[in-house]
């Protein structure tokens, strides 16, 4: 792959044989970041048609894919394509290199003579500088919600966005834009604006989707070998490019044969919680499953926490909790990600 004539990192030209020197240095430094970043130009600069790269779980269980660098080409160019991004866009990179949106950033940046600015990947961003685009993740978005106008155009995704986050977001910014995507889609395919009400996401130009027959969504993208991409994603299909998210497939709650989403059932209730928490399901002798809300709060608050779930989720009475278990504190992955499977581990401990 050739590196554009107009591409700066950090301020300072590279041609394909400076860049390659440049790599090698960085995968012997001792920041780890600046060794992954090293490990994915090297990779990428390479005579191999394809790069490895390692799912996070979207799809199934976590696993290393071989993708074609072409793939990646298609859908740098199809991101700059729908967002307008020409040669020259500055950009800030302050996701990790070893995850695919850190990856796609750097790609895009050198195919196509963008001005990429790294930044160490920490949730508290220090910038001094405004910037074309950036990509975050929520929780970035959250603790650094003032420095958010200092783009022209935020892409957030990577996890999901809190209502409260949303509201804020959607009081104050315009330039916003929440996306959905995953390492095997290689990255973002569909995007919605970030307001209070918006439900809908709408793909992007050339990806299709449809359902299978678990409900679950299914995206073709072009020129990506792996296509058709089988998400555990439950949607609701509204014509031919737009879709709203239901809930994971894997969270689905099966209660004595009544089937619960938990995350639309959290979307409900978040206007109303002040501490963070969720909806997951534990065995029980007579509903197989029950359902039940962990919160992130302090024990003296249970009885508080049961009165608001009743308050407003008492239109259906399987949205009721069965229980309210109130923990010190939730379990997230790597990405920042609630790991709601240790957190219910924790529950079931005490």
């Amino acid at each position: 792959m050739l590196v554009h004539a107009s591409f700066r990192l950090n301020g300072k030209a590279y041609d394909r044989n400076s860049l390659k020197k440049a790599a090698w240095q960085w995968k012997t430094a001792s920041d780890e970041e600046l060794q992954g970043l090293g490990s994915f130009v090297t990779d990428w600069l390479s005579n191999d048609d394809h790069i490895a790269i390692h799912t996070s779980g979207s799809t199934g269980k976590p696993k290393e894919i071989h993708v074609p660098k072409t793939a990646m080409y298609a859908s740098a160019v199809r991101t700059a394509a729908f967002f307008k991004l020409s040669e020259g866009t500055s950009a800030l990179l302050c996701l990790p290199t070893h995850y695919i949106a850190g990856k796609m950033m750097l790609v895009r940046a050198l195919l196509l003579g963008w001005h990429l600015d790294i930044v160490p990947p920490k949730t508290k961003l220090h910038i001094v500088r405004k910037y074309d685009f950036t990509a975050l993740i929520p929780l970035q978005a959250k603790v650094s919600f003032n420095l958010l106008g200092q783009f022209k155009t935020v892409l957030i995704g990577g996890a999901p966005i809190s209502n409260n986050l949303r509201q804020r977001i959607s009081k104050k910014y315009s330039n916003c834009i929440e996306t959905y995507g995953m390492t095997e889609t290689l990255t973002h395919v569909a995007t919605r604006y970030i307001t209070g009400s918006l439900k809908q996401f709408k793909t992007m130009p050339g990806i299709s989707i449809s359902k299978d027959e678990n409900n679950c969504l299914v995206i073709d993208v072009p020129n990506l070998p792996l296509s058709p991409i089988v998400t555990q994603d439950i949607v609701k299909l509204e014509g031919d490019d737009t879709f709203q998210l239901l809930g994971r497939r894997d969270w689905v709650i099966n209660s004595g044969g009544i089937k619960i989403f938990p995350e639309a059932l959290e979307e409900t209730l978040a206007p109303y919680m002040k501490f963070p928490f969720f909806f997951t399901g534990m065995p029980d002798a007579k509903l197989g499953e029950k359902l039940v809300l962990l919160a992130e709060a302090p024990a003296s608050k249970k009885r508080e926490l049961i009165a608001i779930a009743r308050k407003y989720l008492d239109s259906n009475k399987y949205h009721i909790p069965k229980e309210v278990f109130c923990i010190p504190a939730f379990k997230y992955n790597s990405t920042s990600k609630l790991d709601r499977i240790a957190s219910r581990n924790i529950a079931n401990v005490n």
